[in-house]
């Protein structure tokens, strides 16, 4: 390497030290970026400062501002990170860790000892259940072959095995981790033991238990008490966490940018100020359904905070997102989002000056899932409160709403019984939308079409009881999905963007390609569709961003859902409209009004918001990372639980070249030119001959299997037939579908499942593609979207245009 960063990845036999050398990566990596968040050492920075010239001698240490960047950082704490992961997500999905990437984010905690960044790093993943459990009773042989096998939950049968009596050396001959981790997690153990038999919690013990990085949640189920019960102990016997400095240099020079950790031990270095301060709650490590986008929100927020002379305060533990950059906020604390960590860096922040208030509109579900127990303990909340976040999360709240402003919701009903279930979908009928009415984000969601369907979900997918019972919808088939992201003062809506989904209705919204403007609504319906979302906002009480999906079936506009929040769209619609809505968010959550940004510029002069171009987001889905145990892929259907680990975004002058940009940029290039394989569910076959037809007329050859071959053909569509997976070669050798595929003739493959299941035609079909890297189509709207951007190509007149030019 000339100069820059570099990534170097080494192996270590443990029995006799030998050195190999993996990999070197002549860039910056991953890790990184997770070097760059331990250290306070900025890679990234330096190294482009060394391509232009500088050497390390010369650049000067942010943090210090005293030393060289040639000065190595020294660490006086422990750093540890765990990777994310959404198995849940893929259930056929092999769950072992191998070779190939399978996590989706991770966290990074910091602390004095290894067993308290443990402890904390795993609260930090937000996955209920992945803290440390001490219950005397288990299976210590079931734990141990858990411990012998490469999985998400390795550790915790590691630790389960330790607690329930295997030594070190056996739980590291089965797992072969280093004895030193297992120590560590032993003495945990140890430490949970104590708890367990101690009759009383003196200062001392309560004090230990907080340094091996407990949480109170923990220390309340190992004694038997609530958790309120341990946090009431704390205060009365004043146990507390300081926070320390992450500043390069094991405290020996002053360390001028504010990067805390807690931990308990005597001495605090918060200093005090004398600006009212504003805690913004990130987004916790990236996951489905919670990425990057929330944390483009509360960088956004950071900045304009800082404009209105606030002193800004993030919290976040993710070390991938720009949030938890040191020079993002004026400070910032690397902390679990949990409440019980958030309200100690409330404390603490108190007592060195005022704080103004806590943002929970912009980091997604995580901070909005704390705002009624923040708000509760007495921590102001600014932007929309927890009384009208409620409002939108209660179905029956929102649905009174929604009648006393004459808005319709698709009829739906709360099933405790498979009896309750049955009788409901004959009420709205079929097709209908169930899923456990405890989970978000789409969670054990699933369509069913008839009575067998709703009974094969009841028994299969989800526990239906007076206690868990089950939200039972009608699902609204054919219909076009739209998302609204809009501002709310108060008084004034500034409607930013109306997003029309592409993928057909009950494909979930993060996982839908959608466009804006919308290229097939009418100007009644945008207009309704105005109406009602400032409606729903006022109705709420939205005090900054809310995000509502609506529908419109045969004419009829209904309302989905309303989230007063940031959502994944935000970025988007920002960069599609030229206005910066998460800056203008938090300034209407700190008394802004609409007009007074319209007056300063942050917003227009008047009107709503217009989109430059035609900008079109698409999902990057991650099917070729997750396999099953016999190497064969995972089904590659869309639905209504969300898959997506990221988005991007294609924009041009017309429909057709935006979506042929983002298609490109997500998963790769739409062919020029070439074959098609199309295979319509019967359901499909009438509606797919637009799409098929536009193939054909612009030079594509198609092939397709006997039923669709035949519906395209008896429309005078020039079609090949072929033979499907499950009825073999045919006599003179005629090739299936899957022969197709896998020898490359066709450069595109669009499928239609039939029903929820996974025929064993069309799962070969679409696995086999994605294997190959072939582009595949799984919706008619898709089809249709995939034909219009393909006649785009053949066409040519693309532009290349700044994003800057696009907003002048």
């Amino acid at each position: 390497v000339d100069t820059g960063g570099c990534n170097i990845q080494f192996a270590v036999n443990p029995s006799n030290g030998r050195i190999v050398v993996i990999e070197m990566n002549p860039r910056v990596s991953r890790s990184s970026a997770l070097a760059s968040k331990a250290t306070g050492f900025p890679i990234a920075k330096i190294a482009a400062k060394l391509a232009i010239g500088y050497s390390l001698d010369e650049i000067q240490n942010d943090i210090t501002k005293e030393t060289p960047a040639s000065f190595e950082p020294t660490l006086d704490y422990i750093v540890v990170k765990i990777p994310r992961f959404n198995f849940e997500k893929f259930p056929a999905a092999d769950p072992r860790l191998t070779t190939t990437m399978k996590s989706v984010g991770e966290a990074m905690a910091i602390g004095r000892s290894f067993p308290e960044a443990l402890q904390k790093a795993m609260r930090s993943l937000e996955k209920k259940g992945y803290s440390f459990s001490f219950d005397k009773e288990g299976d210590l042989e079931r734990e141990l072959q858990g411990a012998a096998v490469a999985t998400e939950m390795r550790i915790h049968h590691v630790q389960r095995a330790l607690f329930l009596g295997a030594s070190v050396p056996k739980v590291h001959e089965v797992s072969k981790i280093d004895p030193w981790f297992l120590d560590q997690i032993a003495q945990i153990n140890e430490m949970a033991y104590e708890l367990s038999e101690r009759k009383e919690l003196t200062r001392e013990v309560l004090r230990e238990a907080k340094r091996f990085g407990f949480s109170d949640k923990q220390i309340a189920d190992i004694v038997g008490l609530m958790e309120s019960d341990i946090r009431r102990k704390r205060e009365i016997l004043d146990i507390h966490p300081v926070y320390k400095t992450v500043d390069t240099c094991a405290a020996e020079f002053k360390a001028l940018t504010p990067y805390h950790y807690s931990s308990y031990e005597d001495e605090s270095e918060v200093e005090p100020r004398t600006k009212p301060a504003v805690l913004i709650l990130g987004s916790g490590p990236n996951r489905i359904g919670q990425g990057v986008e929330f944390d483009y929100s509360c960088v956004h927020a950071a900045f304009a905070l800082k404009d209105m002379d606030f002193e800004t305060i993030m919290v976040n533990c993710n070390p991938e997102t720009v949030s938890t950059d040191y020079d993002t906020a004026d400070r910032l604390y690397f902390e679990p989002l949990t409440f019980e960590d958030v309200m100690e860096i409330y404390r603490a922040e108190l007592a060195v000056g005022p704080v103004a208030g806590v943002i929970v509109q912009l980091g997604g579900q995580t901070p909005l899932g704390l705002a009624k127990a923040l708000q509760d303990a007495g921590v102001p909340i600014v932007g929309t409160s927890p009384e009208s976040i409620d409002i939108a999360e209660d179905r029956g709240e929102f649905g009174a709403l929604l009648e006393r402003e004459q808005l319709r919701a698709p009829e739906f009903g709360l099933a405790y019984s498979y009896t309750d279930a049955l009788s409901i979908a004959h009420r709205v009928g079929y097709p209908v939308l169930v899923r456990p009415s405890y989970v978000l984000g789409g969670r054990g969601m699933e369509i069913v079409y008839d009575d067998s369907a709703l009974e094969s979900y009841i028994s299969r997918a989800t526990e239906i009881s007076p206690d868990h019972p089950v939200l039972v919808d009608r699902f609204l088939d054919h219909a076009t999905e739209l998302d609204v992201d809009a501002l709310f003062d108060g008084k004034e809506l500034f409607l930013a963007g109306i997003m029309e989904h592409i993928e057909e209705a009950g494909i979930h919204s993060g996982d839908s390609a959608c466009v804006l403007p919308p290229v097939d609504v009418s100007e009644r319906e945008l207009a309704e569709i105005r109406t009602a979302t400032e409606k729903i906002a006022r109705g709420i009480g939205v005090l900054g961003l809310v995000n509502i999906q609506f529908a419109i079936e045969s004419g009829t506009l209904y309302v989905l859902e309303a989230n007063p929040r940031a959502s994944r769209t935000v970025p988007f619609v920002s960069k599609a409209i030229g206005v910066p809505l998460a800056k203008a968010a938090a300034q209407i959550s700190l008394g802004k009004s609409i007009a007074s940004l319209r007056t300063e510029g942050v917003l227009p002069q008047e009107g709503d918001g217009i989109a430059r171009g035609i900008s079109v987001k698409e999902a990057v889905l991650p099917w070729n990372r997750f396999r099953k145990r016999d190497g064969s892929g995972v089904d590659a259907l869309l639905g209504p639980e969300m898959r997506s680990t990221g988005e991007v975004m294609g924009r041009d002058t017309t429909f057709g070249r935006a979506f042929s940009k983002s298609q490109s940029a997500a998963s790769g290039a739409l062919p020029n030119s070439g074959s098609v394989f199309v295979s319509f569910a019967d359901r499909d076959k009438v509606q797919g001959i637009i799409g098929a037809q536009k193939l054909a007329d612009a030079g594509y050859e198609l092939y397709a299997t006997a039923g669709t071959a035949k519906a395209l053909a008896d429309k005078g569509i020039v079609v090949q037939n072929v033979r499907k997976f499950s009825e073999g070669p045919g006599p003179k050798g005629e090739s299936t579908a899957l022969d197709l595929i896998e020898s490359g003739t066709v450069s595109l493959v669009v499928n239609t499942p039939f029903g929820s299941g996974p025929r064993e035609d069309g799962w070969r079909i679409r696995t086999s593609a994605v294997a190959r890297g072939i582009p595949i189509i799984t919706t008619i709207s898709g089809l249709n979207a995939a034909a219009e951007a393909m006649v785009a190509q053949r066409a040519g007149g693309f532009t290349v245009t700044s994003l800057q030019e696009w907003l002048r």
